[in-house]
């Protein structure tokens, strides 16, 4: 009886040893241990400020390649209407476009419904990062069609590019919402072809401490003109910390 009950508890410990360890592996839903740990909670709440909104403008120098009535060309350094600001495009960037609808009071806004393969657009501080830790959100107002749905991306300071699974969805009129970065979760994105990255990881608590690019995606080609499917930002606020850049004329 005695050797039968040594060996049930050496057992036991062996169990409890696995499940651990089983425990430990399963922490990144399934993939490798992640290298941070959960961020420390607190009820004390510290808004961060606006630190940029985009209205965009239609730059008056560019070639207009629709209609009279309302007016596209693709994206450009001059469709940028906040100074301290500058874009950046990924994939087709041909078909990254602004439109002005002349006939309702000049509304401008971005869109993908002309790319012919996913893309991207970013916006960039010419001076600053920014912390989008804590409660650091996100607002835009879109207009979406089709089965898009329009995602958060970031490009962190040390070059990595990550994509949210939180997004703009169908609506068949302008709406305005927001996403808290607290409850976001993230992969990793293949920015050069704008599809997620195929690691097929969760990227656990990524420290948003210092972002250099905040932007948007589909990550699908746009349907053309109309309400076939694709995605319009009229504009866009980010609420976060500025962190002055190591070298503002860096450039990546």
């Amino acid at each position: 009886m005695t050797k039968f009950l040594r060996t049930a508890s050496l057992l036991g410990i062996l169990i409890l040893c696995l499940a651990g360890s089983r425990s430990e592996g399963q922490g990144r839903r399934g993939g490798p241990p992640s290298p941070r740990q959960q961020p420390s909670r607190t009820l004390r709440i510290e808004y961060p400020p606006l630190f940029f909104r985009e209205d965009w403008k239609l730059d008056p120098n560019a070639p207009n390649v629709n209609t009279a009535d309302e007016p596209e060309h693709p994206i450009g350094p001059g469709d940028v209407a906040n100074p301290n600001l500058e874009v950046r495009l990924y994939g087709d960037k041909a078909g990254t476009r602004i439109a002005d609808q002349t006939y309702n009071n000049h509304s401008t806004y971005a869109m993908t419904l002309l790319c012919t393969s996913n893309c991207a657009i970013t916006l960039r501080d010419k001076n600053n990062d920014v912390d989008l830790s804590g409660v650091a959100t996100l607002r835009w107002r879109t207009r979406i069609s089709g089965f898009h749905y329009l995602h958060p991306i970031i490009k962190l300071a040390d070059g990595t590019w990550l994509i949210g699974d939180k997004a703009a969805g169908l609506s068949t009129n302008w709406v305005e919402s927001e996403i808290q970065m607290v409850d976001v979760r993230w992969r990793n994105l293949d920015i050069n072809n704008v599809v997620e990255a195929s690691d097929g990881y969760w990227v656990d608590y990524p420290d948003l401490s210092r972002v250099e690019e905040i932007g948007f995606t589909d990550l699908m080609r746009g349907a053309g003109h109309g309400s076939g499917g694709g995605s319009r930002i009229d504009w866009i606020e980010v609420y976060g910390k500025p962190v002055p850049r190591a070298s503002a004329a860096r450039t990546k």
